[in-house]
């Protein structure tokens, strides 16, 4: 997006950055640590600190994405099935009038014009997501799933670090036991991958045993374009490592703000991410050098 691009661009943080990658010494900068961590957060940081940095840190807009829309579009209209249809109403027919709702009111969300997509590429859009909601209906029934809420803010402190996520639904078991469910729009990982995907419906899991005092027996991903749904149990020995691996990423967080340094971290990733114009890692050098070894020199 033009207009995004312009602003990341003429941006103090862009320019600060450009002259890291030219080997140019910067001066000091105040950087605030974030008011808290949330999934997102933790998985960015870890991706890049330094486009982790320009996100959370600088608030550089992000250029939007016709994925993230997809996904927006299709979390709210399963969102609205379980808010406004009774158990017995959740059907195809249900899910795909609130997909409709959901796209006639996003058209004036900076994130949809931002797109500037034409006929054809909005009829793209929401053909991919009327398919999602499709996918959705082949591998669950709304109506058999007892919801208690859907898109909960929950915050909590652990271990010192204000914690903060939202979650996609949080249903009760046959049981009575709390089940974590995370809508997912991209495609599920491979087998012997799939742990890891686990980390950030983990934190809604950690979130829901300090903010409300109970902790949920099973996480589950539901992959809407595969389809396919992923299960975890939850332990306490589960939990115990994950307070642990966010309070030492919060701990590196802020480190970094103290000493300013926030390091570009090149990966295939690298070619989506709204901040490349500006990293010092794909920046040339005014001798000719390599843009990473501009940002090693200057300890971006």
């Amino acid at each position: 997006m033009a207009g995004a691009d312009s602003v990341i661009a003429s941006s103090g943080a862009a320019n600060a950055y450009r002259n890291a990658g030219r080997g140019l010494t910067l001066c000091a900068m105040s950087l605030p640590v974030p008011n808290s961590l949330s999934p997102s957060k933790v998985s960015s940081f870890r991706s890049c600190p330094l486009a982790f940095r320009f996100s959370a840190i600088d608030r550089l807009p992000e250029i939007p994405t016709p994925w993230a829309v997809k996904g927006t579009l299709v979390h709210k209209a399963l969102e609205s099935l379980f808010w406004n249809a009774a158990p017995g109403k959740r059907s195809l027919a249900a899910g795909l009038e609130s997909l409709d709702a959901a796209w006639h009111d996003s058209q004036d969300d900076p994130e949809v014009t931002g797109l500037n997509l034409d006929g054809a590429g909005a009829d793209t859009m929401l053909r991919e997501a009327t398919k999602l909601i499709e996918n959705y209906f082949s591998i669950e029934d709304p109506n058999e799933v007892t919801a208690i809420g859907v898109e909960i803010t929950l915050e909590a402190s652990v271990e010192g670090t204000r914690l903060r996520g939202i979650i996609d639904r949080l249903d009760l078991d046959q049981d009575g036991s709390l089940v974590v469910t995370d809508y997912k729009t991209g495609s599920a990982p491979r087998a012997g991958h799939e742990q890891a995907r686990f980390e950030g419906v983990n934190f809604y899991a950690l979130l829901c045993e300090e903010a409300l005092g109970i902790r949920p027996t099973k996480v589950r991903l539901v992959y809407l374009k595969n389809p396919v749904v992923l299960t975890a149990e939850i332990s306490e020995q589960s939990l115990r490592g994950l307070r642990k691996r966010t309070s030492a990423v919060w701990s590196a967080i802020q480190r970094a703000c103290v000493t300013e340094d926030f390091r570009p971290k090149p990966s295939p990733l690298c070619p989506y991410c709204s901040f490349q114009a500006i990293c010092p890692a794909f920046a040339c050098t005014e001798t000719g050098g390599s843009g990473e070894a501009g940002a090693r020199g200057s300890g971006a």
